[in-house]
């Protein structure tokens, strides 16, 4: 036999099933080429070639020559078959020995690994050689029995529901305890304004002012320091931060406990700091007896958290909506197969039964009319019109005849067809697509990915940036007291200065970081 080498090109640019066939049949004219097998949806060829008279380079050129686009792919791994069997009847390390050095022997099986404890085996294999109904006879033969591992094909890990559920939650939680707490702020910000349009107009001395402010309902003092405005926001802001927050603050310490930061820190730390912070103000300001109610940022938590609560769940429908599709399609497949065995003149001798799991490349599989095609293949024998709407979207039946290809999934109408294998298993076009939906929805868009990186370096700088105001500010204080005068309005004259800095300082420091950190990269 002819030094046979294999190689995989990733190839672009095919768009139907007819590209397909115009590469594998200018491909196979060429000089050193013995077989070529092309995968619409995966996007790759393989290769079967002479290595005395042509190169993998070459075989890319003669595709690109074609109009598509070619590389070869270095990690020829990728066309290994992977075996998954439950066996039973071990009872020692002996048996597992025994497996594993067999099926090492065997010609074919590139890689095996046999777990005692669990029963299992896991068996790579070069699909050219053997197959996995060859390999389960291999340890039949061994007088053990073997099953396959049953694949879930409920698609049950891209079930969105439950997240679904949880932030939709999350959002009303965060929405019923947001509304009023804007509402209080835009009620203060209107009377503020109009209470400022009438100093400017009637002339009124500041300390008048003060006193109509503090008249009103949302100003007036519970206790001492302690105003109805912010006794609320506090009240509606304790539930949001508990029950909205909960799963950023799961995330979040998931992400420092891997030392990162993501968007779920930022959001974290801006809900916290602003909570706490002027949790801790209110405090003081009871201590002291404030005549003048403290700022908080109570209304920052709450706004923040069901903003980002509704985008999360938003996304998590639009992915529910694919799963509910790739369920579809999933249950598109078969899951048993018709094997036959053929003799000279294409006679039938005997066929049987089986997984589709245990379908091998180059099987005859009979496929009876309605009956659906348990993997993608090419006629043998038979003349039928088949149904590919499931990947055409095209209802009118095609035409098969000898020599045609079909896809596992479409239906067979009236003839009765004998086809030969070339793609099982996760090669199968439907397969493809499964798999191309999962990649689509578990991997993030490149826009997530870069937000996230910045984000990264986001926290820490901003963190950086309100640490510099604080000192920034104490500096200044004791440098020059009268600037922190100017703009500390309405501070206890009663405490000493170095403390009216300090607190001011830090007043400053916690709005960089709560004006900061909700920013419109994390809400975008």
């Amino acid at each position: 036999s002819k030094s046979l080498s294999k190689c995989y090109v990733q190839v672009t640019g095919m768009t139907c099933a007819s590209c397909v066939a115009n590469i594998e049949r200018n491909l196979r004219r060429e000089d050193g080429i013995h077989s070529i097998l092309v995968a619409l949806m995966a996007g790759k060829a393989e290769v079967r070639y002479n290595s005395a008279v042509i190169h993998p380079a070459a075989i890319a050129e003669l595709i690109r020559d074609l109009g598509f686009g070619a590389t070869v792919m270095e990690d020829s791994g990728e066309g290994d078959g992977i075996l998954d069997l439950v066996v039973r009847g071990m009872t020692s390390a002996a048996c597992v020995h025994k497996i594993e050095s067999t099926l090492m022997k065997t010609n074919g099986v590139l890689y095996c690994s046999v777990a005692l404890a669990t029963n299992k085996a896991h068996i790579k294999y070069d699909p050219e050689i053997i197959g996995p109904r060859d390999i389960i006879q291999v340890i039949k033969d061994l007088d053990f029995t073997t099953d396959l591992v049953k694949k879930d094909r409920s698609a049950s890990h891209l079930d969105h529901r439950q997240e679904i559920r949880q932030w939709r939650r999350s959002f009303f939680v965060s929405l019923v305890f947001c509304i009023p707490v804007m509402a209080m702020m835009v009620y203060m910000m209107v009377v503020d304004s109009q209470l400022s349009d009438a100093h400017k107009h009637l002339n009124m001395s500041t300390e008048e002012m003060e006193a109509i402010h503090s008249s009103m309902f949302l100003e007036r003092q519970l206790l001492p320091g302690l105003s109805v405005m912010n006794f609320l926001s506090f009240l509606l802001c304790v539930p949001v931060q508990i029950f909205g927050g909960w799963h950023f603050y799961i995330q979040a310490y998931k992400a420092l406990k891997h030392r990162t930061a993501n968007m779920d820190v930022l959001i974290v730390l801006a809900t916290s700091i602003a909570f706490v912070y002027s949790f801790v103000i209110l405090l003081v300001a009871m201590a002291e007896k404030a005549k003048v109610n403290p700022v908080t940022f109570f209304d920052t938590p709450p706004m923040l958290l069901a903003f980002i609560s509704l985008g999360r769940w938003l996304e998590h429908v639009a992915k529910g909506k694919t799963s509910e599709a790739l369920a579809r399609l999933i249950s598109l497949q078969a899951t048993e197969a018709t094997i036959v065995t053929l003799g000279p003149d294409n006679i039938l001798l005997s066929e049987e039964q089986v997984d589709v799991e245990l379908v091998q490349r180059g099987d005859v599989v009979k496929v009876v009319p309605g009956g659906k095609f348990p993997v993608d293949g090419r006629v043998i024998e038979g003349h039928s019109m088949v149904d590919e709407s499931l990947i055409t979207g095209e209802a009118m039946p095609v035409t098969k005849k000898p020599g045609n290809t079909v896809i596992a999934g479409s239906i067979n109408q009236n003839g009765s067809l004998l086809i030969s294998a070339t793609h099982v298993g996760a090669d199968t076009t439907l397969s493809q697509i499964v798999k191309l939906v999962e990649e689509a929805q578990t991997s993030k868009a490149p826009i997530q990915q870069f937000a996230d990186k910045i984000s990264g370096y986001f926290v820490p700088f901003i963190v950086v940036v309100s640490v510099v105001t604080l000192f920034a500010w104490i500096i200044i204080g004791f440098v020059d007291f009268e600037i922190v005068e100017k703009y500390f309005l309405g501070y206890n004259k009663s405490i000493s200065s170095a403390e009216v800095i300090i607190r001011f300082a830090f007043q400053a420091s916690i709005t960089v970081l709560c004006i900061a950190c909700p920013c419109s990269l994390g809400l975008a």
